[in-house]
């Protein structure tokens, strides 16, 4: 082998592992960085008692007293632990929802589209599931429904909307978004509206933002909500009630 070639084929080697140190220390670094999350707040700990709530396989699970057949999942906006979405869990199964609120990998929802499936196959007995999320947690979802429209009873976004186009599905859908949202802004929803099916609602919450969605505290880059964040949560079971009663 002369000289040049011996050199150049260094290089290509060196090349190479550099790379792969590259990717590796990206892929390492979104890991660390997806570790730091956003845990249930103060306030939610004062109305939910985080210890007494079920686990099943998938994640967290509110069982009714009085089931009314139906179930809803929902997804966990990034980096946002599941434990967060507690009180809307402990709300819906309060009026006979199934409601699960499944972990997914780190903590991002685009990672575990499909764990709605395990959630599904684990509770036979319920004939009719709603799925959505918060924020990427319903873009999630939405990709979810998109395949599997005609097992479902409904799809709903809390302060997000699809990436994918559902213009021509006549899959019940429901946008809950906030006035104040500084990350999912009104311009968003409204320039996002083509993507829904016909057989759609649009919920605004008066001086609602992107955190309150969940009860996890303030989140960077939001707006502050000009309403207590229990008045939010409470606004959001009442919309997602009016909307799955008639499903």
């Amino acid at each position: 082998m002369s000289a040049e070639k011996s050199k150049a084929k260094k290089w290509t080697i060196r090349i190479l592992l550099g790379f792969i140190v590259l990717i590796a220390l990206i892929v390492i670094g979104f890991i660390v960085y997806s570790q730091f999350d956003y845990g249930p707040s103060e306030i939610l700990e004062e109305q939910v008692d985080l210890e007494a709530v079920e686990r099943d396989d998938q994640g967290l699970i509110f069982m009714p007293e009085d089931s009314n057949g139906q179930g809803l999942i929902l997804y966990q906006g990034a980096k946002v632990e599941a434990e967060a979405y507690a009180y809307l869990g402990k709300k819906l199964s309060e009026q006979g929802y199934t409601v699960s609120i499944p972990d997914l990998p780190l903590k991002f929802g685009i990672f575990g589209v499909d764990k709605a499936e395990a959630v599904i196959a684990d509770y036979p007995e319920i004939g009719s599931w709603f799925i959505g999320g918060h924020s990427l947690g319903g873009v999630a979802a939405a990709m979810y429904a998109d395949e599997h429209q005609n097992e479902l009873a409904g799809l709903f976004f809390l302060g997000s909307y699809p990436s994918g186009d559902f213009a021509l599905s006549d899959l019940p859908m429901l946008s809950v978004y906030g006035e104040n949202d500084g990350l999912t802004l009104l311009d968003d929803i409204e320039n996002n509206r083509i993507l829904f099916s016909a057989n759609s609602e649009f919920v605004g919450i008066p001086g609602g933002n992107h955190a309150q969605f969940g009860l996890y505290g303030e989140q960077k880059g939001d707006n502050p909500a000009d309403i207590q964040p229990l008045e939010q949560q409470d606004l959001v079971v009442e919309a997602l009630l009016n909307w799955m009663e008639d499903k």
